[in-house]
């Protein structure tokens, strides 16, 4: 039996009591926190590639209207609804972070404010989607 500073004895855990690998349990905050950086990585990448392909205008504008075609396909604007989605939950969970670091009630309703956000961000998605859809494969 392990033993405490003072020399006495103590009963091990039981491992079912113990946490196992990570405190992270699949629950709403972590699943807020991984979506929150993956969208923000994705919006970089976004606005790195968007930076870069602008700058083309000055190379060559023949370069810039041949990147510019390959964005209207409609695999591309499948990219845009992805684009759209990333941005919208960005926008919706980081307001829900700054509620969660400024007001302590906001703490204590993490996971409702979690689904709020997956409720805007699904009627913010069903309102752009379809016409943006409409409008990629109608031409």
């Amino acid at each position: 039996m392990p033993e405490t500073q003072a020399g006495t004895l103590t009963a091990p855990t039981p491992a079912k009591e113990r946490p196992g690998g990570t405190l992270y349990r699949g629950r709403e905050g972590m699943w807020s926190w991984v979506l929150h950086r993956i969208t923000g990585v994705a919006i970089f990448f976004f606005l790195l590639v968007h930076i870069l392909d602008t700058a083309l205008v000055r190379v060559s504008p023949e370069a810039y209207n041949a990147v510019i075609g390959t964005y209207q396909t409609p695999i591309m604007g499948l990219g845009e609804v992805a684009l759209v989605g990333a941005i919208v939950f960005h926008a919706f969970n980081g307001i829900r972070v700054i509620l969660v670091d400024f007001w302590a009630w906001a703490t204590r309703h993490q996971k409702l404010l979690f689904w709020i956000v997956v409720g805007l961000w699904v009627v913010t998605m069903l309102g752009f989607a379809p016409r943006h859809l409409i409008n990629v494969f109608s031409h």
